[in-house]
């Protein structure tokens, strides 16, 4: 009697520890899953999405300031600063002799780029940098201008286009039929306005960054 018994309880006991076994690995088998169904992105991630799409736009509108500021162009802050010479800072010229009804010119003794030279013409005076035409009248400016202790001034010749298309006009729009350059001159390498010598009255190209005496024709 005792043993069968022994052996149905023992049988019992092997059955029990195998179902167990396999209802903990099945168990762990579930718990392997990290994601929920839907697999949503934990809370974290998605913070650090936002804020990255929070800083691309930043940076997109700092980026469209940047071209605002940079589309501000160089005669607009010119003109804000703009204040006209003084009386005792500018000379008027002699003109053609026998010539009443030539126009009139003055020279402004304080240094200006060729953009403020020819803008302070235009606002103050009303005219336009100097365009000389024929010799007589270069003559007579270069007498005039010879007491500088700078060496050229600006007239209002500059250089437009690039490579074979360049050439040289006149600020106030007139034809372009006469020059007087110096040795070697012009140079497109010195740079695109000219300036005419104080002394002996050559013109020469000049960075038009430069800061010169100038003379106005109005």
């Amino acid at each position: 009697m005792r043993l069968p018994l022994l052996l149905a309880l023992l049988f019992g006991a092997v059955s029990a520890l195998h179902l167990r076994s396999e209802t903990s690995n099945f168990e762990s088998l579930l718990g392997a899953k990290t994601l929920p169904e839907d697999e949503e992105m934990p809370e974290q991630e998605v913070e650090e999405l936002e804020g990255e799409e929070e800083g691309g736009s930043g940076s997109e509108d700092a980026s469209k300031e940047d071209r605002a500021v940079e589309s501000i162009s160089v005669p607009d802050v010119v003109d804000r600063n703009l204040l006209c010479p003084k009386e005792e800072d500018t000379v008027q010229l002699v003109g053609i002799p026998g010539c009443p009804t030539c126009r009139r010119y003055l020279l402004v003794r304080h240094p200006h780029t060729f953009d403020q030279a020819q803008l302070t013409c235009q606002r103050c005076y009303r005219g336009n940098l100097l365009s000389i035409h024929d010799c007589n009248l270069n003559y007579h400016i270069q007498l005039s201008v010879s007491m500088l202790n700078q060496g050229q001034v600006w007239i209002g010749g500059r250089i437009i286009g690039s490579g074979f298309c360049r050439r040289f006009e006149w600020v106030d729009g007139s034809h372009w039929n006469f020059a007087f350059w110096a040795a070697g001159q012009p140079s497109f390498h010195g740079g695109h306005c000219v300036a005419l010598c104080t002394q002996g009255g050559h013109w020469h190209t000049a960075k038009c960054c430069r800061r010169l005496p100038f003379v106005c024709s109005y």
